[in-house]
């Protein structure tokens, strides 16, 4: 879906497209099966989305500092959540994703849903992410400032729901907003966190807790 004609978006050095095939096999050796996800993540140009003075460390399998005391979360992490979505060679469908961030995991997602709809409380940071994504002209994606607490009703039901902030407790309004049959994935808890994968069955949601991780905090309200 991404054109690679220009040249920022090929990148040069550290910054290169075999930069990204170093990344992947990485991930792939760190057990990540899923050839959809790793080819997503091996054609998003991460470079883009980080700090300029972070971009030779843009391909490390680390979480970078970006504005607003946010981050921009480890491949590993953003890979390991996209392949619990898709486990069982199920389609993302319509998914809905919490804290757009810098926008990459957008991107990435882009890459492999049909629809992607995409939070962010921040509204300097949506606008960051905006203008990161704008050269990648993705057709599917859509952008929004919100509270991702309460979802986004307008555009429900989601066949996937991916947060990228930890929640103190399953947020009920995403829950709700969750397709039958429909997958969410998020980091559970405060002090501790878990990765959580909730699924909605004909009676009710069946929950699986995949790893440790560590997210910076869901909050309420916009800025």
């Amino acid at each position: 879906m991404i054109s690679h004609g220009h040249p920022k978006t090929q990148g040069i050095g550290m910054t290169s497209q075999r930069t990204r095939a170093r990344m992947v096999e990485r991930l792939r050796k760190e057990g990540i099966t899923d050839e959809t996800v790793l080819a997503a993540l091996g054609t998003v140009p991460r470079h883009l989305f980080v700090e300029e003075a972070l971009a030779s460390r843009a391909y490390d399998d680390d979480a970078l500092p970006i504005s607003y005391s946010q981050t921009i979360s480890q491949p590993y992490v953003i890979a390991l959540m996209i392949q619990a979505l898709r486990a069982g060679g199920r389609e993302l469908g319509k998914v809905l994703e919490i804290g757009t961030g810098c926008g990459y995991q957008a991107a990435v997602l882009a890459q492999v849903a049909a629809e992607v709809y995409s939070i962010e409380r921040i509204a300097p940071l949506l606008a960051k992410a905006r203008a990161n994504l704008r050269g990648l002209r993705l057709s599917n994606l859509r952008l929004k400032h919100a509270d991702g607490n309460l979802g986004l009703p307008e555009a429900a039901p989601f066949d996937s729901i991916i947060v990228a902030a930890a929640a103190p407790q399953l947020p009920k309004a995403l829950l709700q907003q969750l397709a039958p049959g429909g997958r969410l994935i998020l980091p559970l808890g405060t002090s501790e966190q878990v990765l959580r994968l909730v699924e909605r069955t004909r009676s009710g949601f069946s929950e699986a807790t995949l790893s440790a991780v560590r997210f910076v905090p869901m909050l309420m309200g916009v800025e």
